[in-house]
């Protein structure tokens, strides 16, 4: 038994990719000419097929655009819950915030390729690459010249009455008290086993990605990407001694309602898909077996540090100066 190195998480491709989907954040005009010119550069340069969303294509900026129509007519389009695109993409690159990372994982409910985050948002945490450099940054990914960080995700499982699908969650499931005036009440059960029940306006369930999301503006400690783990976290509970918890990947936590509840609560996943829980209802939650590989700009702990400086601004404070020579310390001292 040994603990992997890792620098040894390197993209490797089988075949050379030729087919890439490019996600654009919508409604952002400033994201066009940086679309626009990797569009053109992937298809004429690099020979690739381009797969867009369709409201991405139809935009009315690129349908007037003529000197680009040329190139919008070779793009491959699809549209979200209609078509299916996981089996035929080698690799995702994302333009915006890291809201994009989010939704192309939520494409991607199975296996997901390897994903190229540029910095075009506002924040930015997942997003590593600067597109001023995306000729050279991404004909290195396409010779497979990139570590990887395998971002675990959370296989959620929402049961009810009626049959539910599973849904795949790289950040986290929020269970909240919605609308109503009441504290929320539910039982979580770790490997079924009742651990505590929580009371207070809901409970996080992140993976270590999602640990610099929502749950530590929760007052959750950040995880790196790379240890394997669930980490649960309280919102406002009202109690002095609730603090977050830390419990090892592959366990499955089950949340329900607790008998004494008030009132129903409700559940997100990564901020999507909202829907009520009931009594009789219940959340399964366990690590997920397909990761997301996100491509590192530098290397998996450079990256993640250097978002937690720039992004998050983590230990800033202004330096402490240092003494005027030894004589002033041990008067001081004295």
């Amino acid at each position: 038994w040994h603990i992997q190195d890792p620098a040894s998480q390197r993209l490797t491709w089988n075949k050379a990719p030729v087919n890439v989907l490019v996600i654009r954040k919508i409604r952002d005009e400033s994201l066009v000419e940086p679309f626009k010119e990797l569009c053109r550069f992937l298809v004429e340069e690099k020979q690739m097929m381009v797969y867009v969303e369709r409201r991405v294509a139809d935009d009315a900026t690129l349908s007037k655009d003529e000197a680009f129509g040329s190139i919008r007519n070779q793009l491959c389009t699809f549209r979200e819950g209609y078509d299916d695109i996981s089996d035929c993409i080698d690799l995702i690159i994302c333009l915006g915030g890291d809201g994009t990372l989010l939704y192309a994982s939520s494409l991607f409910q199975g296996s997901v390729p390897p994903v190229m985050a540029f910095h075009l948002g506002s924040l930015g945490f997942l997003t590593p690459f600067k597109f001023e450099s995306y000729r050279t940054e991404v004909a290195k990914v396409l010779e497979g010249n990139a570590a990887i960080t395998l971002r675990s995700r959370l296989k959620v499982k929402v049961v009810k009455d009626i049959p539910s699908n599973l849904t795949q969650v790289l950040n986290e499931v929020v269970v909240d008290r919605g609308p109503s005036s009441y504290l929320s009440n539910v039982d979580l059960y770790l490997d079924g086993r009742l651990i505590t029940s929580v009371q207070g306006d809901g409970v996080i369930v992140s993976t270590p990605t999602g640990s610099t999301a929502y749950a530590a503006a929760a007052g959750a400690s950040m995880i790196h990407p790379n240890v394997p783990a669930i980490m649960v976290t309280p919102i406002c509970p009202h109690s002095l001694s609730f603090r977050p918890i830390v419990v090892p990947a592959g366990v499955e936590l089950m949340i329900t309602l607790s008998p004494e509840a008030r009132n129903n609560v409700w559940v997100s996943f990564d901020g999507r898909r909202r829907q009520e829980i009931q009594h009789g209802d219940c959340i399964k939650i366990t690590t997920s077996c397909y990761p997301v590989p996100s491509i590192c700009c530098h290397d998996l702990v450079y990256d993640w540090f250097e978002s937690l400086a720039q992004c998050l601004h983590w230990n800033v404070r202004k330096r402490q100066a240092r003494l005027a020579d030894v004589s002033d310390s041990s008067d001081t001292e004295s």
